[in-house]
């Protein structure tokens, strides 16, 4: 009998290679330029080992939170042989796990963030950024295991950076639970181009010297960097320049200049770096990691490994005389030292005071007789060179109850931002305040006569197009990236979307302006009318085409204020395409048909749920700008599933014309009959859209067509609504 793992070299492997092993291809590998819809079902519910009918808030409410809690404080001080802490406190590591989970969030897409503990998987949880953290999860399995799914890996990592500071003496903002589980990784997150780790930042800019010609919607600096290189740009000290990208990383991350400072000032109070040793000599990262080492990665020969000898980042030393007490240390030994450029142990270009009293250097975390250099990062030296961040500086170290409180709401933000409305929290720990980035949105009223309000609507002169297109604008800004966006608050008739020119203004202050006054009458929020008025519209529509359809309709939207917005942070939802209404700003890099994509996954739409949206859309003619391409049908103003069935009658040619436009012309006559996109054709030219394409246009496929619009329109007008199930 054969060892298990041992072939003769003549034999045929008796398994087949699949696309994600060494010597499997990929469709994409053998046709770079199709269309790549694993974005549309990367979460499968066959990925989910707990089943379609586990609920996360359900098992939360069986969670001893306080049992939790003191266990979590316990395993701070709780050493381990196998991976010793500094100073037998777990504190550093803990925070650096938390915030590495929640830093990689960035505001362009919403993507990233630690709302679905996706560190735990490949590339994140082999970052070089992330290295040793593999160490700071594993530590914390004895607590997983114990508490089961009543609490996810997602929430336990961000709260163990919380319960870290606690143990260290900072007063705590708030913590909320609700941060549910992935358990395949999410591959809809673009991280940048690049091919190698770390390779230089030129290849994310227009322009280096110029952080904010940075690649949208990129944050970070570097490929496998969390935000700044912390040797200075490219590797190369220079504070001021460190600064000015620090500047732009973090405000892509929704922080401004003081929770900026306050973030860095408080995360480097605690914790230091590790260096000590040879980096070159540390094994491969988790993903590379053979069997024997389990998901453990960066296996370091040197001397025992661990403890003073772990090498990490490659800097090595503490930023405070106390690292594992949260006070004033950090503005002290910045501001009060002169430092200069020299290498720590693992080569790693760092900063060190000129002059030091021994009193003032921290202990060696196995050996409080030896006392050890400090260091600083560029990053560190950042805020001390930049007017900006220095004046934050000073005004931390004079008040430090100031300080303790700014960064407290920081830390809260930076752990939170990517979890949506407040809705979604849970816990005893959850602040009462309302704060401007949770886009707090007032409880709407329930109780008022919707038919009658639907009567009106129907009653008021507008048209089909205008009521449908309305509403889908109003909740195609929906994110379940970090579930901002969608119908309720009604944004759209705030600024600065009431400017888009994707929601085309004109149209769109028609429609409210004929909305409002119907909403008033009814004791109704606008965002319930909107929605509702679009819900009209399908109605309409599916009669045209003989179906006589109600569209469900849940109530409780509120209207949100100017003062609840923070219009700035809103930018980055304005659209810049939408194939749903056939519409590009302008020509980009990226094909239509990807935006289309990308777009549908931050919705929430599964690839026939798209499809079958598209095809409605363009039946009842709503296009942007009222343009007919695709408009595939002699009945505009009708669900009728006529876009597929001349998408696919193969009585028709498709004919390149200028300008991304296509003719679609009679195969006999050469008769003109319709125009089309690039997103159009897609449906009738990708083999997998084209499968879906053809359920809709068999014959006998109407009324299937018209349940799954309408099943997919009411999915897309409740994104957001967690108050309801």
């Amino acid at each position: 009998m054969k060892e298990l793992g041992k072939l003769n070299s003549g034999m045929k492997c008796p398994v087949m290679h699949g696309s994600m092993t060494e010597t499997g291809h990929s469709v994409t590998d053998w046709w770079p330029k199709t269309l790549n819809l694993d974005i549309l079902s990367q979460h499968d519910t066959k990925t989910n080992p707990l089943g379609e009918d586990f609920n996360y808030r359900k098992e939360l409410e069986k969670l001893d939170v306080e049992s939790l809690k003191a266990d979590m404080h316990a395993l701070m001080t709780d050493s381990q042989d196998w991976w010793p802490a500094d100073w037998g406190h777990y504190g550093g590591l803990m925070i650096r796990l938390a915030w590495h989970s929640a830093g990689s969030y960035r505001l362009a897409d919403g993507r990233g963030g630690g709302g679905t503990g996706n560190i735990r998987f490949a590339p994140l949880n082999s970052w070089p950024d992330n290295a040793s953290l593999d160490k700071a999860k594993r530590l914390l399995w004895p607590l997983k295991k114990k508490y089961g799914n009543s609490v996810s890996w997602a929430d336990l990592i961000i709260l163990a950076g919380t319960i870290a500071y606690e143990s260290m003496g900072l007063k705590t903002f708030g913590f909320s639970f609700g941060r549910e589980d992935i358990y395949h990784p999410e591959k809809d997150t673009y991280w940048g181009a690049e091919k190698e780790w770390l390779a230089p930042s030129d290849n994310r800019y227009e322009n280096v010297e110029k952080p904010s010609t940075m690649e949208n919607p990129l944050a970070a600096v570097q490929m496998g960097l969390i935000y700044v290189n912390p040797e200075g740009v490219n590797g190369k000290p220079d504070p001021q320049k460190t600064a000015d990208q620090v500047r732009e990383t973090f405000k892509r991350m929704a922080m401004n200049d003081e929770e900026t400072a306050a973030l860095t000032a408080g995360g480097h109070t605690v914790g230091k770096t590790h260096g000590n040793g040879d980096a070159g000599a540390l094994g491969p990262e988790p993903e590379g990691a053979d069997v024997e080492l389990q998901g453990l990665g960066w296996a370091n020969p040197h001397k025992s490994g661990k403890g003073r000898y772990a090498v990490t980042s490659g800097l090595e030393g503490a930023w405070t005389t106390e690292p594992t007490k949260w006070d004033g240390g950090y503005f002290s030994m910045l501001l009060d030292h002169e430092w200069e450029i020299r290498k720590s142990p693992a080569g790693a270009q760092q900063w060190m005071p000129i002059d030091i009293k021994e009193e003032n250097m921290p202990v060696d975390v196995e050996d409080p007789s030896i006392k050890t250099y400090p260091m600083m990062t560029d990053a560190d030296m950042a805020m001390k060179v930049d007017p900006i961040y220095r004046g934050y500086m000073e005004k931390f170290r004079e008040d430090h109850q100031y300080f303790s409180e700014t960064f407290a709401r920081a830390w809260f933000k930076l752990t939170h931002r990517d979890m949506g409305p407040k809705d979604r929290y849970f816990g005893p720990d959850v602040p009462a305040e309302d704060l401007i980035w949770q886009d707090p949105v007032p409880k709407g009223n329930k109780d008022y006569d919707v038919a009658a309000v639907k009567e009106k609507i129907a009653a008021s002169g507008l048209s089909i197009a205008e009521l449908v297109s309305t509403a889908w604008d109003s909740a195609r800004t929906y994110r379940g990236s970090d579930m901002r966006g969608g119908t309720d608050g009604a944004r759209i008739r705030l600024n600065p979307q009431n400017q888009w020119e994707g929601n085309e203004p004109e149209r769109l202050n028609k429609v409210l302006s004929t909305l409002e006054p119907i909403a008033e009458e009814a004791g109704a929020s606008l965002a319930d009318v909107i929605v509702l008025a679009g819900n009209v519209g399908v109605e309409l529509a599916a009669k045209n085409a003989g179906h006589d359809i109600e569209v469900p309709f849940t109530t409780g939207r509120g209207d949100a204020t100017d003062e609840m917005t923070d219009a700035e942070s809103f930018e980055p939802l304005e659209p810049l395409a939408d194939g749903f209404r056939n519409w590009l700003k302008k020509d980009y890099v990226v094909s239509a048909e990807e935006m289309l994509l990308d777009r549908s996954q931050l919705m929430g739409l599964t690839a026939p749920e798209m499809t079958v949206l598209i095809g409605g859309m363009r039946a009842m003619g709503t296009n942007h700008g009222g343009t007919r391409h695709g408009v595939f049908t002699d009945n505009v103003g009708s669900l009728t599933n006529d876009f597929f069935v001349n998408l696919t009658d193969m009585g028709n040619t498709w004919n390149p014309v200028d300008n991304g436009l296509y003719e679609i012309r009679d195969r006999q006559t050469n008769d003109f009959k319709w125009s089309a996109t690039r997103i159009d054709l897609v449906f009738g030219s990708n083999s997998i859209l084209r499968s879906y394409a053809e359920i809709y246009a068999q014959d006998g496929s109407q009324e299937k067509f018209v349940n799954d619009f309408v099943a997919a329109w009411t999915k897309v007008m409740n994104n957001g609504r967690f108050d309801i199930d």
